[in-house]
């Protein structure tokens, strides 16, 4: 089966710990990682994070984080 191309890449603190979550177009989870990781650094050379992802359209995609998480989180779109 094919899966949907990555279009969202979140850094977001999870606990204490930087997370990189790759959500699709439709804002369904794809993977999650380690932010601190070397394809991390390549995913986001050249782009402009939106900040924060408190909008209701990442409500259901990030419900396991706090508000204030969600406020800091960093919010890149990916060329797909």
């Amino acid at each position: 089966m094919h899966r949907k191309p990555a279009k969202y890449l979140v850094l977001i603190d999870a606990a204490g710990e930087m997370l990189a979550r790759l959500f699709d177009a439709e804002r369904r989870q794809v993977a999650d990682f380690d932010a601190s990781s070397e394809e991390v650094a390549v995913m986001i050379s050249g782009l402009t994070p939106n900040s924060g992802a408190a909008e209701p359209e990442w409500d259901a995609a990030l419900a396991g984080h706090s508000f204030a998480e969600r406020e800091l989180a960093q919010v890149f779109a990916l060329d797909v």
